[in-house]
């Protein structure tokens, strides 16, 4: 499997984080990290995320980057280190 990092502007609301977790788990990915921090503007969040599959990372970021509620999706960090269940 391969590692992946993403970064996420988001709005700050309640149902937010369970969209995008519902989002990597429909498209088949596995959450190894996640951090969540606000933003300078309290009503935005920052979330970063690890996750890992055999799937490529382009089916998550299109689907992220269309849930309402997001502003913006970066794929920081390419990894193809292989990860031991």
């Amino acid at each position: 499997m391969m590692q992946h990092q993403l970064a996420l502007q988001a709005r700050f609301r309640p149902e937010t984080l369970e969209r995008v977790l519902r989002v990597v788990r429909h498209r088949g990915f596995q959450v190894c990290s996640m951090n969540m921090a606000t933003d300078i503007n309290p009503e935005n969040i920052n979330i970063e995320l690890t996750v890992a599959s055999p799937r490529s990372i382009d089916l998550l970021f299109s689907q992220l980057s269309k849930l309402v509620d997001v502003a913006c999706v970066e794929v920081q960090q390419l990894t193809s280190q292989q990860i031991r269940a």
